[in-house]
């Protein structure tokens, strides 16, 4: 059994001959007996919902500050909306298992509240991104029993705090990229693809053409460190090579386009870029 953890963003989701192909990717490769749990975001759903209930969105070195307001978009938006619209797009590409869960379910994702911090992009100054969460802990459990009953979860990445007082559960917003990197690595999986706007980490940013097909760890953070990987890069890199430690077998960055998922699965490197210890 070969184990993989998918994630794509709300660009992927609004474009419906994307979605329907990387679906269909998954649903061979899992008749080929492979496990995928997807991960997904759904950045810009939420920007529109927010502008039009009159709420302006608010970034921070390209960072979504989350207030209560901004929190209950995000339920609606990834839980609901969202998480609907994928599964029902997976079950018409033939992934039967597919199954909606939040990062809430079963206390899959645990989280505790971000402390502020300087960010890159945001000055000097310490930035309070309210309710967004860091990840404590992934409870596999879940995971692991939709896989051994035929299933496959299709999971919005908001996660959940301990209650304090009687209170509820605190729920928080996280990053897509953290959550599925963070599942990926409690659960040891052979591969790890990171969908994105370009078809991997490129040597010169606008020109695909430039594409790196393999790095290794030392080779990444070299082409950090010489700004050839520069940008929104630069964090989906260094997630990657700190999850690599953790045991995953291979992370890739790659592009949504027809057959790239498939093509990546049976030859790393061979049409995005493929990361390994």
């Amino acid at each position: 059994m070969t184990t993989a953890v998918l994630k794509f963003g709300g660009e992927v989701i609004a474009d419906a001959p994307a979605l329907a192909a990387v679906l269909a990717d998954v649903a061979r490769l899992s008749a080929a007996g492979w496990k995928f749990a997807i991960c997904h975001g759904g950045g810009p759903q939420a920007n529109a919902l927010q502008e039009r209930l009159g709420l302006q969105p608010v970034k921070v070195g390209g960072r979504r500050v989350t207030d209560e307001a901004t929190l209950q978009v995000m339920k609606y938006v990834l839980a609901g909306e969202l998480s609907v619209d994928v599964v029902a797009a997976a079950l018409a590409a033939g992934v039967g298992g597919a199954l909606g869960i939040s990062g809430v379910s079963a206390g899959l994702v645990s989280a505790r509240r971000r402390p502020p911090a300087r960010v890159s992009g945001g000055g000097e100054e310490l930035v309070d991104f309210g309710l967004v969460g860091d990840v404590v802990e992934i409870r596999t459990a879940l995971i692991e029993h939709l896989w051994a009953g035929g299933y496959t979860p299709v999971i919005n990445t908001l996660g959940v705090g301990l209650a304090t007082a009687g209170l509820a559960c605190p729920v928080y917003n996280i990053n897509a990229d953290t959550v599925s990197s963070a599942i990926a690595g409690a659960l040891k999986v052979d591969h790890l693809f990171l969908m994105t706007g370009v078809p991997g980490v490129l040597r010169d940013k606008d020109d695909p053409s430039t594409r790196i097909a393999r790095l290794s760890a030392a080779e990444a953070r070299g082409a950090i460190e010489k700004k050839v990987i520069v940008g929104g890069m630069i964090p989906k890199v260094e997630e990657a090579l700190a999850n690599l430690a953790l045991g995953i077998g291979a992370v890739h960055i790659l592009g949504a386009n027809a057959g790239a998922l498939q093509a990546e699965a049976a030859g790393p490197g061979s049409v995005g870029t493929v990361l390994v210890a």
